[in-house]
């Protein structure tokens, strides 16, 4: 298999840093966050260990209940 060199900016490496596994290449880190099956469950808790990611989750979902109930009082 031949290999290709990219350019990426710091923020872009240390994004995918954080992705990577300690027994991961970087190479096998973004063909796994890429994927190639189209499987649409394999995301899935793909970004439980980002910083403020539950909190953001939980506050949008108290927004749309609350907006859904003050819907339904119409």
């Amino acid at each position: 298999m031949g290999t290709k060199s990219l350019t990426i900016t710091e923020e872009a490496y240390e994004r995918l840093k954080e992705h990577k596994r300690d027994d991961e290449s970087f190479t096998d880190t973004i063909l796994r966050l890429a994927g190639g099956d189209r499987d649409l469950m394999s995301g899935f808790g793909s970004m439980q260990d980002v910083d403020g990611f539950r909190d953001a989750v939980e506050d949008t979902r108290g927004e749309l209940d609350a907006d859904l109930r003050a819907r339904g009082e119409r």
